[in-house]
């Protein structure tokens, strides 16, 4: 076979996952039923019964692309392809806009699929840091010196995975200055927008900022619903249309069931209801691991996410952050993700969107872990 980098993180959730007893690995929150969906509206859900299990519009059924693009000022049905997850979104764009040896300018840290897909994909790969030094804040020096005038595309996450950091609007101005410079597209994976632990506004999207901006969204973060693998690309119809023409090789389309699930989740009666109980998950989690982490004496520490139901967390042991989450996976079956996996060892990612009565369990078993380790 030709050479290949795997997706690090996604081959080693997709072989423990199930595996152990408490899987703190997962980024969004604790997903829904589909009576919890229907709970006000259970002609709704039996409304479903005669649904033909047919193929859905290969782009994504009318009314989600409509309700996607009431999310994204100034847009239209035909401004949105509808997608298998943002994975699929992220996959169609680079493939749609680069081309071997061209050049891309990615932020990390970062969900490294697009870092992954730069190296398979033979393109000239350039990144800036969030500087964790600076509370997560974006290093503009880095920015300068990673996008020149051969950059074709500049990516970032916002609100940022690992880090649950929002940049703030003189950092997303920069990076649109450098894009316009360069005549780069940003590809913005927006999918923790919504997912706010202290804000109530949501975060802002770069779309509409620029006009070279391809924003992507799904439902598995900020809405808790992963399993119907829904994913989205807004951008200009003409580039939409093209990354749909890539999208029929890939996937085809997103099931009939999930296209109309994901319609009524995103309907403007159900989505505040999914977004208010995101919400709730992450800010009556996090006080729970925030005082688990100062019971751990001098071993964490961390800057408090802005965003998302996870938390990048600096420990201060003596072992790389791949055998710590091994070992701790094989010794108390319970599964995080290491800092190796975005390029910082001595990080661990840590889920908390869960409820109290499975995460309360989970970091009592890495609390015994980590005690075992002080001793010996």
């Amino acid at each position: 076979m030709p050479q290949f980098q795997p997706f690090v993180m996604e081959r080693m959730m997709s072989k423990f996952e199930k595996a152990v007893d408490y899987n703190l690995s997962e980024s969004g929150v604790h997903p829904l039923t589909l009576k919890e969906l229907f709970q006000d509206d259970p002609e709704g859900l039996s409304g479903l019964h005669s649904l033909e299990m047919d193929y859905a519009h290969a782009n994504g059924i009318p009314e989600l692309r409509q309700n996607i693009a009431a999310l994204y000022p100034g847009t239209g049905p035909e401004n949105i392809l509808v997608t298998v997850g943002a994975i699929e979104a992220n996959y169609d764009i680079l493939w749609g806009l680069l081309a071997s040896g061209d050049q891309a300018a990615v932020m990390l840290p970062n969900y490294m699929q697009i870092w992954g897909l730069a190296k398979n994909l033979g393109l000239d790969l350039k990144t800036f840091s969030l500087n964790e030094r600076n509370g997560w804040a974006l290093d503009f020096k880095e920015l300068e010196e990673a996008v020149t005038s051969k950059t074709k595309l500049i990516a970032v996450c916002n609100p940022n995975n690992p880090t649950g950091y929002i940049l703030k609007n003189e950092e997303m101005e920069a990076i649109i200055e450098a894009a316009r410079w360069s005549g780069a597209w940003i590809l913005a994976d927006e999918v923790y927008a919504g997912a706010e632990r202290l804000a109530e506004a949501q975060t802002l999207s770069f779309y509409g900022m620029y006009d070279k901006v391809l924003a992507v969204g799904s439902l598995s973060k900020a809405y808790g619903l992963p399993g119907l693998r829904i994913g989205w690309a807004v951008g200009p119809a003409g580039v939409i249309d093209e990354l749909w023409a890539r999208h029929e090789y890939l996937t085809l389309s997103a099931t009939m069931l999930s296209n109309h699930l994901a319609a009524y989740a995103l309907s403007p009666r159900v989505r505040p209801r999914i977004i208010e109980r995101t919400r709730r998950y992450i800010r009556r989690g996090y006080p729970v691991l925030e005082q688990w982490m100062k019971e751990q004496g001098d071993i964490l520490s961390g800057t408090p996410p802005q965003a998302a139901a996870i938390a990048f967390v600096k420990y201060n042991l003596d072992i790389n952050s791949t055998q710590l989450v091994e070992r701790l996976r094989e010794e108390k079956k319970v599964l995080i993700v290491p800092g190796d996996h975005f390029g910082l060892d001595h990080f661990v990612r840590i889920s908390y969107g869960q409820p109290h009565e499975y995460l309360k369990p989970a970091l009592g078993r890495i609390s015994e872990w980590l005690k075992e380790m002080r001793t010996k």
